[in-house]
């Protein structure tokens, strides 16, 4: 005999599907102050206008930039963002080349 007590994938997935539901509708919306508004609102500008002027870039480098920037456009309303120095490393990425990796060849 099978074990009564274990659920059916859609059992489980319904089941997900209505503690999902559930914490929708518990949780508290968060309120942001008109400073970190602000801040939100001039970082969004300034990546938007990164991946405008980025947009006919060629290079190894620009791809994953560019791919960083659009991730960090998604996750906007995820609670752990960025530092400055970073967000700034974020957008200059794209505009910087790497260094060139240094060889041990030595012929002239």
């Amino acid at each position: 005999m099978a074990n009564s007590s274990r659920q059916t994938p859609l059992q489980e997935s319904e089941a997900s599907r209505r503690a999902a539901e559930d914490a929708r509708a518990n949780k508290a919306a968060r309120v942001y102050s008109d400073e970190e508004k602000a801040l939100r609102k001039e970082r969004v500008a300034k990546a938007k206008d990164a991946m405008s002027r980025s947009a006919g870039m060629k290079g190894a480098h620009v791809a994953p930039a560019r791919a960083a920037i659009k991730r960090y456009l998604q996750q906007l309303n995820e609670p752990k963002q960025p530092d400055d120095a970073r967000f700034e490393m974020l957008i200059e990425a794209p505009f910087k080349a790497p260094p060139k990796k240094k060889t041990n060849d030595r012929r002239f």
